[in-house]
């Protein structure tokens, strides 16, 4: 059952809804080899050192890249969430556009507290933007919408590499 902002879609846009809900999975080929790079993500959140986050999460970015055979994506790491009144931004995917290559963004700490966010959380966000990445660059759709199959694909990117890291 689409989501109810789908009847506001134009017949187009109703398409391109309709192929990214019909892909529930990406499935890794290997992704045994990308679970060390997961821990090591959850490791350099743990020790809330920015650029130590940001260098494992682009390795890990770039071996999921990698072995689904994409572009890889720049990934940067910030500080701080942004919010406003409508809550905490937690990431960010911008689409490469000549002469810009495709970026995801991410925070690390909490808007209010300050505080690091959970590894699980903020796992599942890098996956949420990359997926928006895979849905340009591995399924060619010509945009990337919030549908079931969308969070059906993030979520099975997560089964495959938190197998090994810890549980919060």
């Amino acid at each position: 059952m689409p989501f109810a902002y789908y009847e506001r879609l134009s017949p187009e846009r109703k398409r391109i809804y309709r192929a990214s809900d019909a892909v529930g999975e990406i499935a890794l080929p290997r992704p045994g080899e990308l679970r060390p790079l997961a821990a090591a993500l959850e490791r350099a959140l743990a020790a809330g050192e920015r650029a130590a986050v940001e260098r494992a999460v682009q390795r890990l970015a770039n071996g999921i890249c990698d072995q689904l055979g994409v572009r890889r994506a720049a990934v940067t790491v910030l500080e701080r969430r942004p919010h406003a009144h409508w809550g905490e931004l937690h990431g960010l995917y911008e689409p490469a556009r000549p002469p810009r290559h495709p970026r995801v963004t991410l925070w690390m700490r909490t808007a209010k507290r300050r505080r690091v966010v959970a590894f699980r959380t903020f796992l599942r966000t890098l996956l949420h933007e990359l997926v928006h990445h895979l849905d340009y660059t591995l399924l060619r759709l010509p945009d990337s919408l919030h549908t079931e199959g969308f969070y059906r694909r993030e979520s099975s990117l997560f089964r495959q590499l938190a197998g090994s890291v810890s549980r919060e």
